[in-house]
């Protein structure tokens, strides 16, 4: 039984803001109770950072500066499967060449946390690294960036049994923003598995039952799966199947949900993300949330784009062609989305943290033939985090950030804690983000035996050795939000202070 408390939230704060260059991305030096003996000839400064959260979670302190150090012993066994969940969200940043660094969880931060499990479970243990990406990305591309193939080869050198897997069922192609070739993928060993979570699920009573929009162009999939009562989502088996999930997301600004953390995070769990609600389309004042003000010409856009997109599904080769023509026609009319409020890109969103809490409600309680486990907290499977804040990403997330040399990473055994201590030391109020207050009020499924205000930092910086909400707003960092949540989740303190101007990328 471990003593780190669920209430307690590890924060790491370095002075090198960049990663160390070269997979597999061993440590730059010898450790005591580091298992390999490849030490790398470059500064890793994420890997000394993932030591030191589990340092100063004081797990295992009993062996510390020793071989003998498990730290990860006290929360994971041997022979046991453990599921990594990095946030592999997309390759290619639009406007930096580099950018990828801040919008993916690091090579190097997913090796430094493997190493450390490898230590737990030991030879007749698994590590399944598994994400599904966006559906247009390329996921031999994300995994070179990332040197994921070369951990990969270090590990099974070793003898351990590292697996990486893409959890998709498509991968796209797109031009102009538009799909023009689908390629099926072949199903993992793992499979899926169906849940519905019907009067447990955050959408009872929404009134947008019957206008949700899922991730592909027929929005008749996501409503059939959540409609007359259900609440069904198709969820990835090694999701279910490992005895304790490890998430690595990316500390960044959101654009649907105001950050993406760990609970947000679980979305590449799934099997199908057409099942899964992102906006609701429609007016505020009728359940809507797809704009906060739909006037005509919004109107007019909505209807044009779904006759182009119904096109494009229907028709090959002429439906495309004539959906980036008319995407191309109308951008200058209607408005760039990096610079218009469209598809629940603002703060207004009542969707998307309905659907990320119900993945974390399945993934904490959903066993594998579909069924759940008892409702009680003490019967949740692990879920443990360690965000990747390094370099973090601001402004146009997720996949348009700027970078934000924070120097950071967090660590801690309950979701919502860690991703609450996120937004607040990002400079935003974590009961303004409805992902981050909501996790803490599940009623059905709970995710929480504790409240927001019940959260303690521990840190390498003594600013930050506080209950949470303690912390000056001047010893935090300014994050710039999304566009369509400038002004509405920012704490007053912080945006008097203002967001830190955007770092120059760091060639690597």
């Amino acid at each position: 039984m471990t003593r780190l408390r669920e209430n307690t939230v590890i924060a790491w704060r370095g002075e090198l803001r960049e990663y160390s260059r070269h997979a597999p991305f061993s440590p730059d030096q010898a450790y005591p109770e580091y298992v390999f003996t490849h030490v790398a000839d470059e500064p890793n400064p994420a890997y000394r950072g993932v030591r030191e959260c589990f340092r100063l979670a004081c797990l295992d302190a009993a062996h510390l500066e020793s071989p003998d150090w498990n730290p990860l012993g006290e929360l994971i066994h041997p022979g046991e499967t453990v599921l990594l969940k990095p946030n592999l969200v997309h390759h290619h940043h639009p406007r930096d060449p580099q950018g990828w660094r801040y919008v993916m969880t690091h090579g190097s931060v997913i090796r430094a946390v493997a190493d450390y499990i490898w230590k737990a479970i030991g030879y007749q243990g698994k590590i399944i690294l598994a994400d599904a990406p966006q559906t247009d990305a390329s996921f031999s591309e994300i995994v070179r960036l990332l040197g994921l193939d070369s951990i990969r080869d270090f590990y099974r050198a070793k003898n351990r049994s590292f697996e990486v897997i893409d959890l998709r069922q498509e991968e796209w192609t797109t031009r102009g923003d538009v799909v023009v070739e689908r390629r099926k993928l072949p199903e993992n060993a793992y499979g899926s598995v169906s849940f519905d979570l019907g009067q447990a699920s955050e959408f009872v009573n929404h009134r947008g039952a019957g206008h949700y929009y899922g991730a592909d162009y027929d929005a008749g999939v996501v409503n059939r799966h959540h409609s007359n009562g259900r609440h069904q989502y198709l969820i990835a088996g090694c999701a279910i199947k490992c005895d304790v999930i490890f998430s690595l997301p990316k500390l960044k600004s959101h654009k649907k949900a105001g950050i993406t953390a760990s609970l947000k995070n679980l979305v590449g769990v799934n099997a199908d993300k057409n099942w899964l609600p992102h906006h609701t389309e429609g007016n505020p004042s009728q359940g809507g949330d797809e704009h906060p003000n739909p006037g005509l010409k919004h109107r007019t856009e909505r209807r044009a784009a779904a006759a182009v997109r119904g096109l494009s599904h229907r028709v090959p080769m002429l439906g495309p062609w004539v959906h980036q023509f008319a995407r191309s026609v109308g951008k200058p009319v209607f408005g760039d989305t990096e610079r218009t409020i469209r598809s629940g890109n603002w703060y207004g969103n009542d969707t998307i943290w309905r659907m990320c809490l119900d993945l974390n409600k399945i993934v904490s309680y959903g066993n594998s033939d579909g069924s759940f486990r008892e409702p009680r907290l003490e019967n949740r499977k692990r879920h443990y985090v360690l965000v990747d804040g390094v370099v973090a990403g601001q402004g146009s997330g997720p996949l348009n950030p700027d970078p934000y040399a924070a120097g950071v990473v967090l660590f801690g055994v309950h979701p919502p804690s860690v991703d609450a201590a996120c937004a607040y030391l990002m400079g935003f109020d974590p009961e303004k983000i409805p992902v981050v207050a909501r996790s803490f009020q599940c009623q059905r499924y709970p995710l929480s035996a504790h409240s927001l205000q019940d959260i303690r930092v521990v840190s390498s910086d003594a600013r930050w050795n506080l209950p949470l909400l303690d912390i000056l707003d001047s010893d935090t960092f300014h994050f710039e939000p999304h566009f369509g949540w400038k002004g509405h989740i920012e704490r007053l303190g912080s945006a008097e202070i203002g967001p830190q101007k955007p770092i120059e990328a760091v060639r690597l």
